[in-house]
């Protein structure tokens, strides 16, 4: 049986990772919880014990359209936050603009400029929230004529 060939780079990258988890550094401190001089302040409380229960629902909309049609501008895409979003999130909301990439109920790749939209809410709130990220989903695809709006929920701690 032949041993695997590491090439010199890998061989580099792979001796660094073994010295930096040997010796310590940032990510072997964090991954063990030992505290770094800088995050050991005598008032620091653990994460867990910060903040309240949220759920952070990351949405991704895509801007390129079907069949011929032009993608979705900045223009028409603001609008949309603005008349449908914001009255539903009036607290606040980010946005991110970014590149995406996914693949078709016809199996082709599309790749596109698309916006990445979080909102923070209080667990206790989730039940009525979902119905409006929901609504915003529906009505985001069926102005459009898209397939989907991407959707992922992160349970969080959150201090304001």
């Amino acid at each position: 049986m032949r041993s695997p060939r590491i090439s010199t780079p890998a061989a580099g990258l792979l001796a660094a990772a073994a010295l930096l988890f040997a010796f310590g550094g940032p990510v072997s401190q964090a991954a063990f919880g030992t505290p770094t001089a800088s995050a050991a302040a005598p008032s620091a409380q653990p994460s867990a014990e910060r903040g309240s229960p949220y759920v952070s629902t990351h949405l991704y909309f895509g801007t390129g359209r079907h069949n011929g049609n032009p993608p979705i501008t900045e223009e028409e895409f603001n609008k949309f936050v603005a008349d449908v979003i914001t009255p539903r999130f009036p607290s606040g909301l980010t946005l991110q603009e970014g590149r995406g990439q996914w693949r078709d109920k016809d199996g082709d790749i599309n790749r596109e400029k698309s916006y990445e939209l979080t909102v923070m809410y209080p667990v206790r709130e989730a039940a009525a929230r979902n119905a409006d990220i929901e609504y915003i989903r529906r009505l985001y695809c069926k102005t459009w004529e898209l397939e989907s709006v991407g959707r992922a929920d992160v349970r969080a701690q959150v201090d304001f």
